[in-house]
């Protein structure tokens, strides 16, 4: 069975690497063909179809009765989208924020999370706010795709090209890439499970870290290749539009499943919510701040992933380390972080960043 684990993570790697080329390069020739920008695409076509890995997992967590993976698979997937993902994308290259990104799309993602903590307040989220998830997220995907259109049909705003026999092309580029990424990630979260409960870890911290990562890994693997290949809209509207789609997709159609709804743990209430929606609102003046994401803030982000990693390993086995380092956490890293997070958002206001933004 070991051997088997081991393969599976080779194999699935290998899968995840070359599904994530093949969608990139079919995702940014798409959109030059039927006249979106890469943005968009990155926001709808690739966000949402990297994301299918958590629908599926989700899903069947529900209808296996373990909920407790398909929230924490959720709420560790955003986490991990935004810490681990830009993290090592900005490492390879600083990221270049749209302005649409900074003025639309975070803001959304950041109300969305704190409407899931408000929800969740009860310890339930119910079939009828699976309904309503579910309706925003239609509801945000046409405004996206019309906005988009009616910005890239003003003359000389993009070159688009008419639809031939390539469109074609381009979309089995885009269906096999996430086909590969799909069945890479779902190799290594089988493997990666199987080793978790062998070392004893409960279902949420199997949800919250390693499914959550597993699932994330075709968000991992596409913003990562885009990011080398220069598409770099694609590579942040990946991971961005993968969040927002985790909140209103992949919990919406979960609650909807469950018919009775979700029960949400408390320890997801009091720490691993507020932690997605904290991560999410400081994205706010790290992107705002030279509309980009430099190497410096990359390295931040993953280092909180690696601590926030830390602390639910060390929670889940009771280690002896667990007291010494949450008190680092919160007495000494989080409140430098605070400060740090301030002084950026002070230096983008004087360096004019929120008047370029006006007029981008």
């Amino acid at each position: 069975m070991e051997l088997t684990t081991i393969l599976l993570f080779i194999v699935g790697l290998v899968l995840l690497v070359t599904g994530a080329d093949i969608l990139v390069k079919g995702a940014s020739r798409l959109a030059r063909v039927i006249g979106l920008s890469p943005l968009i695409i990155g926001l709808t076509v690739v966000a949402y179809g990297t994301s299918a890995p958590e629908v599926a997992v989700s899903t069947a967590s529900v209808f296996n009765g373990q909920p407790d993976i398909a929230i924490g698979n959720v709420v560790g997937s955003n986490i991990a989208n935004i810490l681990l993902i830009l993290g090592i994308s900005a490492l390879i290259a600083p990221l270049v924020v749209s302005r649409q990104l900074i003025i639309l799309d975070v803001p959304i993602m950041i109300g969305l999370s704190l409407l899931v903590l408000l929800i969740s307040l009860d310890g339930f989220i119910g079939f009828w706010d699976g309904f309503l998830f579910v309706g925003m997220l239609v509801a945000y995907t046409i405004f996206l795709v019309k906005k988009d259109q009616t910005i890239t049909t003003e003359p000389e705003t993009m070159e688009i090209e008419l639809p031939d026999s390539r469109t074609f092309r381009h979309i089995l580029f885009i269906v096999s890439g996430l086909a590969l990424l799909i069945l890479g990630s779902d190799w290594m979260v089988d493997g990666a499970v199987y080793i978790a409960r062998l070392a004893g870890l409960s279902e949420l911290i199997i949800g919250l870290t390693i499914v959550a990562v597993g699932t994330s890994l075709p968000e991992i693997a596409t913003s990562i290749l885009a990011t080398i290949r220069g598409q770099r809209d694609i590579a942040v509207g990946n991971v961005i539009g993968s969040n927002i789609f985790n909140i209103l997709g992949v919990l919406g159609i979960s609650a909807l499943f469950s018919g009775s709804g979700l029960p949400v743990a408390n320890s997801l209430i009091t720490f691993d919510l507020p932690i997605m929606l904290a991560v999410a609102v400081a994205c706010m003046p790290i992107f705002l701040h030279g509309h980009l994401i430099d190497r410096f803030e990359g390295g931040l982000f993953l280092f909180y992933y690696i601590a926030y990693a830390t602390y639910l390993v060390l929670q889940a086995s009771s280690h002896d380390a667990l007291p010494a380092f949450s008190a680092t956490m919160i007495w000494f890293l989080l409140p430098v972080t605070v400060i740090t997070i301030i002084l950026i958002a002070w230096r983008a206001f004087h360096q004019g960043d929120f008047d370029r933004l006006r007029d981008m």
